[in-house]
């Protein structure tokens, strides 16, 4: 996942973006990059690292300009150490483009021979966000046939883009002169709204808290397949570029990945998981009786709504048992395993007090790898629990994520293969409940009566794009790990089953 902004002002925007970019920074971890442009001149700051580190006074004060993206970064395709896979991306032609991109392209090694023997394009990375660009260049030069700009030909281009790739993408690009553009993959996979502020910017963004924490009024979200060209007075231009399009937006960004304060495709991110809590509750007494378990207590931070709900509906006392350094990135965004596991400890700690002598039910959001659900149950043993049970307001992660979240591969994930009771004695826990896959749509999709489905597809199996076989993720998963990780942790590299896919 990445957060990406972009925005349409009147007076200078590289102070708006980075304020955006900071209300985006739970959305990656690796990379931060803004572009302003004036008149027709680009200006570009972009580097590895969080963005308070990226951006200095001088490095703002080199980003005049009242039109600009943004994108904070988190390498799930290409190489995770390379500093030029940071996002935007620019070509030159036609009139000068930078991109930034939250996503996955599924397909895009077949895309990138066919831009250098069909369309005579070059790229000079592995990210697929740069393939996407350049086939949004070709596609908007075949568009103008040399003559000045239109709406209409931006629009096109988009339809051509449409029709050529593959998979997740929400996709802001600045058009050198011309205007701002953002569109969002026919399904509707990566989110994607746009707000207005007083003085009349406009601005488009990955999560409603962007636009919010920045004093724009949230007007709506972007819909699956249409694009909306925004122009340098601030005028904005809609046209729906899909030829079938279907909201299914990815379920995992309700379960773990958006803040809890924004709303998503006209859901609260906080009352689905208040409802995915809800749900949990018919699933624990079916497994622990209530009376057996003294305390429920929330793993920081996404399952605390669902840990608030689920007490409440027991009846049994909710309690803070961890507190959490906030200093310390988000384990599950770390790139490479090593890191992971030493991180686990630093980045939580117990409160003795709410766990000795007692019978604990923890509550995560999700279990993915089960590293850090490992760690975190043994924890609460040496803090002095007598049983610990594990509940998780998400079902068990089966298959690999290809649209742009960390679980590329089968072998990684601690319920493939395995029973929920080799999953609890792998995790080392009393008693593991898990969110039913049925139940947790529904209770996040009564949001929404608009919501076709959900990609679910780490905990179903099933692409909503239709185009994945094994021997996709399997080049997906090559393609997105650097050598350094590579050599720390071959698992990565390993085939999934066929099933899997």
């Amino acid at each position: 996942m990445c957060g990406i902004v972009g925005v349409v002002s009147t007076a200078p925007v590289n102070q708006l973006i980075y304020d955006a970019l900071l209300l985006l920074q739970h959305r990656g971890q690796d990379a931060a990059g803004i572009v302003t442009q004036q008149e027709r001149k680009f200006f570009m700051h972009k580097a590895k690292g969080m963005v308070r580190d990226v951006f200095r006074t001088r490095n703002m004060r080199a980003l005049p300009g009242t039109v600009g993206l943004g994108q904070v970064r988190y390498p799930t395709a290409g190489n995770a150490y390379s500093e030029e896979e940071a996002q935007p991306f620019y070509v030159n032609a036609p009139f000068g483009i930078v991109l930034v991109h939250n996503g996955n392209l599924t397909n895009a090694q077949p895309l990138r021979a066919e831009l250098f023997s069909t369309d005579h394009r070059h790229t000079n990375t592995e990210s697929d966000s740069e393939v996407l660009l350049n086939v949004f260049a070709h596609e908007l030069e075949r568009s103008t046939h040399g003559v000045p700009l239109q709406v209409k030909d931006v629009f096109a281009a988009v339809r051509a883009v449409h029709k050529r790739v593959k998979g997740s993408y929400a996709v802001i690009a600045l058009i050198a002169g011309h205007g701002l553009l953002a569109f969002r993959d026919p399904h509707g996979i990566r989110p994607l709204c746009l707000g207005r502020s007083s003085d009349g910017a406009v601005m488009v963004g990955s999560e409603s808290v962007a636009l919010e924490g920045t004093n724009h009024v949230f007007e709506r979200d972007v819909q699956p397949g249409e694009a909306v060209f925004i122009t340098p007075d601030g005028t904005v231009h809609a046209e729906q570029c899909a030829e079938a399009p279907q909201l299914n937006p990815c379920i995992f960004e309700f379960v773990y990945l958006a803040r809890p304060d924004s709303v998503l495709d006209g859901i609260s991110v906080y009352q689905a998981r208040l409802n995915l809590g809800e749900s949990l509750a018919k699933r624990v007494v079916s497994t622990v009786p209530p009376n057996e378990i003294d305390v429920i207590i929330p793993i920081p931070e996404s399952s605390r709504p669902s840990a608030t709900q689920l007490a409440h509906l027991l009846g049994i006392p909710y309690r803070e048992g961890f507190v959490k350094n906030r200093y310390v990135g988000r384990t599950f965004i770390m790139p490479g395993q090593g890191v992971r596991k030493k991180s686990v400890r630093q980045k939580l700690n117990v409160i003795g007090s709410e766990f000795k002598g007692r019978n604990v039910l923890l509550v995560d959001d999700s279990i993915v790898r089960g590293t850090t659900s490992r760690e975190i149950v043994q924890m609460a043993r040496d803090a002095g629990a007598r049983k610990v049970y594990l509940a998780s307001a998400a079902p068990p992660v089966r298959y690999p994520n290809v649209y742009g979240i960390d679980m590329p591969t089968s072998n990684e994930l601690v319920a493939h293969g395995r029973t929920v009771e080799e999953i609890r004695e792998a995790i080392g826990c009393d008693a593991l409940i898990y969110q039913d896959v049925n139940a947790m749509k529904k209770s996040v999709g009564s949001l929404n009566g608009r919501i076709q489905g959900f990609d679910a597809s780490c905990f179903d199996g099933v692409y909503v794009t239709g185009d994945i076989t094994a021997q996709d993720i399997a080049r997906l998963n090559e393609g997105r790990v650097g050598k350094e990780e590579q050599e720390e942790d071959t698992s990565r590299l390993a085939l999934p089953n066929a099933q899997d896919a």
